[in-house]
């Protein structure tokens, strides 16, 4: 099959995103990101075998992007993480409708969840480095860095299960304390020595 002109990857997983938005995951295809793009199904099909492929790297685009945001900004790295997080978390989050239908497609999928769980252990592994770049040690002995990123990416996804299925969660609430918690986690290191 001879390369499409005109249009980058990266920019049909905008066009796709785009078309995830306004027709909402029950109605997307690739002819629906083909026609948002304004290319042949044919150009969506040399970039993406299946509509699986293209919904993975939607949420791989979209974990690169959020780390690479929080990577820029060093000072206040976990405020960032956090908010982040908080952004992508209710009751119409987009982005968790997404990832909580692909981990529902991925138990009848090995392929599907085989890269869902590339994509978690990367940033299982990404969150263990930012803790360890901003606590130097764990807080509690015996609680590695990468059981502590791992149970922070947990937390964090569950409260955007549960903000997907209860309208009325607290999330401002919640996530301020999810920030006093890892805050007050921060200082018990600094009492260890004491």
């Amino acid at each position: 099959m001879a390369k499409p002109n005109g249009i980058s990857k990266s920019e049909l997983i905008k066009y796709a995103k785009e078309c995830l938005v306004n027709k909402g995951i029950e109605n997307f295809t690739l002819r629906a990101v083909a026609e948002t793009a304004g290319v042949t199904q044919g150009t969506i099909y040399y970039h993406f075998r299946t509509k699986e492929q293209l919904l993975i790297d939607i949420v791989q685009d979209i974990c690169d992007n959020s780390w690479r945001e929080i990577a820029e900004n060093k000072e206040n790295m976990m405020e960032q993480a956090i908010a982040s997080a908080k952004s992508r978390c209710s009751y119409e989050s987009f982005f968790h409708k997404l990832f909580i239908s692909l981990v529902a497609s991925s138990f009848n999928n090995d392929e599907i969840r085989s890269k869902l769980g590339e994509i978690i252990q990367l940033e299982n592994k990404t969150l263990s480095e930012k803790l360890s770049n901003l606590w130097m040690e764990s807080p509690i002995k015996g609680v590695s860095f990468e059981t502590w990123g791992i149970l922070l990416n947990a937390v964090v996804d569950g409260l955007a299960l549960q903000a997907l299925l209860q309208k009325d969660l607290p999330i401002d609430q919640i996530y301020k304390e999810l920030e006093h918690f890892i805050n007050g986690l921060s200082h018990l290191k600094g009492m260890e020595g004491k």
